[in-house]
């Protein structure tokens, strides 16, 4: 009877309008682009050093994170370390916008095509993967763009280091960025990288949802809507699940920037391909460059995308997953009902 009238108040308030009268997915997507701004701002000094270890620059080789803290803070000032944030929010709006929609979504078709199946962690699994590969196939161009942006160094002439490039290619802005490599190379080098990002977000996006259901299960049912259970649910999940996939995002930075970059990629030789050269010619240590900096960025950002997340789904009036699952499925009886009377 609880669950049928949740389900009902759903159904009402969240399912079909409410919340100012927009659809239930809008308010998701509004949510999770807002959470998602907000949470990589927060990070940006951090995004911009990791990026910069990923792809080898020759200024940070083996500075350390306050030494590249210094290096930034001398040659480009406070300004630099948020270079490429603007194209990272760009990017990170949308796609965390998506993502989360699309994750929501995704978990109540699965729901509503086959009713029996278990709503457990293997459904986050399969829902989050879908939704993490809808959402890069969307924005990847972005993530590209600000990687470049990210991997410049403004004042590196000043440096005098022997690995500096005087042709390299210096891009004004987000939309310099982009004509650029339109006009250069077409519209497949606005998606180069992206094979590995997909075999990187398909597993992380799933495991991440699987080991946050997973978490939650050991938490006490009185403690589940707890926001610091939910933060360290979540901080742990994006823990285990980017160590796992880390590798793939190292390739993807390399293949990003290898046009202007001191890597030993060659081309077409293919993510699995590029795993070997890095690890052949870089030591396989470079595989794993920058994940201590992406430990230390993955905690906050995903404590406060998860309360920036919820404080707009309580502001936005979003029903919980459970409720918006049950309102489908009474939904979806009601609907069947008359078929069978008559």
């Amino acid at each position: 009877m609880e669950a049928r009238a949740r389900g009902r108040e759903a159904g009402e308030g969240g399912w079909g309008g409410g919340g100012g009268g927009l659809p239930l997915a809008v308010r998701e997507l509004v949510a999770g682009g807002v959470a998602g701004g907000v949470a990589k701002t927060a990070v940006a000094p951090l995004e911009r050093v990791k990026i910069l270890f990923q792809t080898r620059r020759a200024e940070f080789h083996g500075s350390g994170l306050i030494g590249s803290f210094r290096t930034i803070s001398r040659t480009e000032g406070l300004l630099g370390f948020y270079r490429g944030n603007g194209a990272s929010v760009a990017r990170i709006v949308p796609y965390a916008a998506l993502h989360y929609m699309a994750y929501e979504e995704y978990r109540r078709w699965i729901i509503l095509g086959f009713p029996n199946v278990e709503q457990g962690p293997i459904l986050d699994l399969v829902a989050g993967s879908i939704a993490g590969g809808t959402a890069v196939i969307c924005t990847y161009p972005l993530d590209l763009v600000r990687t470049k942006l990210a991997y410049q160094v403004k004042g590196a002439a000043k440096l005098c280091l022997r690995e500096y490039k005087p042709s390299e290619q210096v891009y004004k802005g987000i939309l310099d960025c982009v004509k650029t490599i339109y006009r250069q190379n077409g519209l497949r080098g606005l998606y180069r990288g992206m094979a590995p990002s997909l075999y990187g977000i398909f597993p992380y996006s799933g495991l991440k949802f699987y080991f946050y259901e997973t978490m939650k299960t050991y938490v006490p049912e009185e403690h589940r809507k707890d926001i610091i259970a939910k933060l360290a649910c979540g901080s742990v999940a994006g823990l285990l699940g980017q160590t796992i996939t880390y590798p793939l995002d190292v390739v993807r930075r390399q293949m990003q920037v290898q046009a202007f970059s001191s890597s030993n990629l060659e081309k077409g030789k293919g993510t699995f391909g590029s795993i070997a050269m890095i690890a052949k010619h870089q030591g396989w240590r470079q595989l794993f460059s920058g994940l201590s900096i992406n430990y230390l960025k993955v905690v906050p950002s995903v404590a406060i995308g998860f309360t920036v997340y919820d404080s707009m789904k309580v502001w936005l009036k979003v029903p919980s997953r459970e409720d918006t699952a049950i309102a489908a499925l009474t939904e979806e009886r009601s609907n069947a009902a008359p078929a069978h009377s008559s």
